[in-house]
């Protein structure tokens, strides 16, 4: 009879779970661990704890996500102006230099430079060449009897850089019009390179 007693207090004895269950303050955990047999109550409380435990995780993969992707907002605050202080512009062409304008002096100098010679100051791929392009070039290239003056590469780009007045198709500034001689020309080393900044305070567009 002890013994038959002990084995049915051991079998209403409630398990560690259980025990931590009827304790814990996590909504559900009593109602389904709770005492007893399963029953269609515990069921129902075990699918409710199961699909907002996955809606949860769901929920926090969805945003660490999205964190990960380090969303910003940019804001901008548009203001409408009736006068603005012109900013300092400058614009260059392209093309460092102008060949109508080479010597050949330059070319003796700087043509294997700017690739139209080689090393041995003849036309380097004249089959590239437009025709009208190769006769002059083949003109200037004639260096027989010729004697090489001193070479200035500032003087050179000087020389043959792009000329604003012919740069410059059209121009207006607060419906005024500008013309070549709003412009400074302005060089930057070490490329020397020739740009042309606008000079709003020139008197004629004051």
């Amino acid at each position: 009879m002890k013994g038959s007693s002990e084995e049915s207090i051991e079998s209403v004895r409630p398990s560690n779970l259980q025990a931590f269950a009827n304790i814990s303050t996590l909504h559900g955990m009593s109602h389904i661990f709770a005492y007893g047999h399963m029953t269609f109550r515990r069921f129902l409380w075990t699918i409710s704890f199961l699909g907002s435990l996955s809606l949860l995780m769901l929920v926090c993969l969805d945003r660490v996500s999205y964190y990960l992707e380090y969303p910003h907002v940019t804001k901008l605050d548009e203001v409408a102006a009736t006068n603005l202080t012109f900013p300092a512009v400058t614009f260059c062409n392209l093309n460092e230099f102008r060949f109508s304008k080479i010597t050949k002096n330059d070319l003796y100098h700087v043509g294997e430079l700017l690739a139209l010679l080689n090393n041995n100051h003849q036309i380097a791929n004249p089959h590239l060449a437009e025709a009208e392009v190769l006769a002059v070039l083949k003109e200037k290239a004639n260096f027989q009897n010729f004697k090489p003056k001193l070479f200035n590469m500032t003087d050179f780009y000087n020389r043959t850089g792009h000329d604003i007045g012919e740069m410059l198709l059209q121009c207006t500034f607060r419906g005024e019009e500008c013309f070549a001689v709003n412009f400074t020309t302005v060089s930057h080393q070490p490329l020397i390179l020739t740009v042309f900044l606008f000079n709003v305070s020139s008197d004629s567009l004051v």
